[in-house]
């Protein structure tokens, strides 16, 4: 097996960061890594490690970075690129954090949720690059069954109406997510946008994570942005900027309502599947504590009349993530 931090000095010895100082910077739910390199005589940059044995691939990091920045966006800039190996060389756009600086300056949320608002309108409004693959309503069901796949089998239920889940999940996707296709980042959130204020307009929100994007509905990153898993973003802007998002678009309000109540649910319920395989599979054992926030947001989106089938099948089929529950999925990791 390939030494990844041999293969990774090699890689950055063929550049012009030669000599640069490493620090590892963080790792994600995926099997990246990433590092800081400092260097004497030029800025620093960020080395990502996306290990190809692990199923990791560069080259959509690559093509969308460069489609986002050609929009006059803020997403890194790849400065050298070893796709074979899994290695890339991008810009450092800092560690301003929209999760961080708010923070600190919880007054700043409405203009920092309606500039990344506003970045995402930009990015929606492009034609999108070509190649991406479908989000649609069949992928969506596709991927809200690792509910029963991980989350139900992790909490020990031995009954679950898998089938009439995924009908119910179907349905409610395939009525209210109708329309055009757009480019959907997937993981359009505050711990993936940065604070770049010695920039201008759009080009303030800097973007991570957006490898794996798809066509989908125009109003799923705007949920990732507004219910998002990691903190709490205060039902004022989320009000707000969901109109302000309306109202800028021409979205038909009804509808698109129901879309994201839709798009808000679908993801929350894929999501509770995942941050199960993460603990119970790979022994990230921290992902079950975010549950309870998923679960709040997911019970908002439920209220929602259009969600009124999913609501009854949630409440009297998927037990709620009490710290009983959660212990239990911890509990699964170590089995």
């Amino acid at each position: 097996m390939i030494d990844r931090d041999a293969a990774a000095q090699h890689f950055l010895d063929q550049t012009d960061w030669q000599g640069g100082t490493r620090r590892l910077l963080a790792g994600d739910a995926s099997n990246r890594r990433y590092e800081r390199i400092s260097h004497p005589d030029r800025p620093s940059v960020v080395l990502m490690d996306a290990p190809p044995e692990k199923g990791e691939d560069t080259r959509p990091f690559v093509k969308i970075a460069r489609h986002l920045s050609g929009l006059g966006l803020s997403a890194p800039r790849v400065y050298a690129a070893d796709e074979q190996r899994g290695f890339l060389l991008i810009e450092d756009l800092g560690d301003a954090l929209f999760a961080r600086v708010l923070e600190h300056h919880p007054e700043r949320e409405p203009a920092l949720y309606e500039a990344a608002m506003d970045a995402l309108i930009v990015a929606q409004t492009a034609n999108p690059p070509g190649g991406l693959k479908d989000y649609g309503p069949q992928a969506m069901t596709d991927a809200a069954m690792l509910v029963p796949e991980w989350y139900i089998a992790a909490t020990g239920q031995n009954q679950f109406p898998s089938a009439e889940y995924r009908a119910v999940v179907a349905d409610l996707l395939q009525t209210h997510l109708k329309g055009s296709s757009v480019l959907v980042q997937r993981d359009y959130h505050a711990e993936n946008l940065l604070w770049l204020p010695d920039r201008e307009g759009v080009a303030r929100v800097g973007l991570l994570d957006f490898q794996d994007a798809m066509l989908g509905h125009p109003a799923y990153d705007l949920a990732s942005l507004l219910k998002d898993l990691r903190r709490d973003v205060s039902q004022e802007v989320q009000d707000s900027t969901l109109q302000l998002y309306i109202t800028r678009t021409k979205a038909e309000p009804t509808q698109f309502r129901a879309a994201y109540a839709a798009c808000s649910a679908q993801r929350n319920l894929r999501v509770l599947g995942v941050f199960t395989r993460l603990c119970v599979r790979d022994g990230k054992t921290s992902y079950p504590d975010l549950l309870i926030r998923l679960w709040r947001n997911l019970r908002s989106d439920l209220a929602h009349p259009a969600l009124a089938e999913l609501k009854q099948f949630v409440h009297a089929h998927i037990p709620e993530p009490t710290p009983q529950v959660i212990a239990r999925i911890k509990d699964a990791a170590n089995g």
